[in-house]
């Protein structure tokens, strides 16, 4: 007869971090939450955990705010992606700088999706207020939309 299969020891507070941080870069604030919703977790234990991690260079909101912003910059606008960042607790001026060049390719960016959605331009009034809902959820400027919309080129005079 074969005895039950083992069943590991339970993973330390540590290992789970470095468990959740193989498989994707978190903020500092996301991680937290996650590692918190284990029992018995102490707060000054978590902080003391994060510290080491942020020290060693395993976790970083920098990092993580490049990599988000990388990775989601096709489909939407600064925004959008600041916003998301925003409530995954990185800070203001992390953001700031993971954004810093993507004010320069927001307009094509934006004709990029809206291209992609709406192979045609609008025909109506109707049509044309739903195009411009579809960007601003996306995350693009109002500004940037009207561009769009009207095929108006960087280059060209706003007025």
């Amino acid at each position: 007869m074969t005895s039950p299969p083992h069943k590991p020891a339970a993973m330390t507070l540590r290992q789970r971090a470095l468990a959740l941080l193989a498989r994707r870069e978190y903020s500092r604030t996301e991680l937290a939450r996650r590692l918190a919703q284990q029992d018995g977790v102490s707060a000054e234990a978590l902080e003391a955990l994060l510290d080491a991690l942020e020290v060693r260079g395993w976790l970083s909101d920098a990092r993580y705010a490049e990599q988000r912003v990388h990775a989601r910059q096709a489909r939407y606008g600064s925004r959008k992606l600041a916003l998301e960042l925003r409530e995954r607790g990185v800070d203001g001026a992390v953001i700031d700088a993971a954004l810093l060049g993507l004010r320069d390719t927001e307009l094509a960016r934006a004709r990029a999706v809206w291209q992609r959605k709406f192979p045609l331009p609008a025909q109506d009034a109707r049509e044309r207020a739903r195009q411009v809902r579809f960007l601003q959820a996306r995350g693009f400027g109002f500004d940037v939309i009207r561009r769009v919309i009207d095929g108006l080129d960087a280059t060209d005079d706003v007025g």
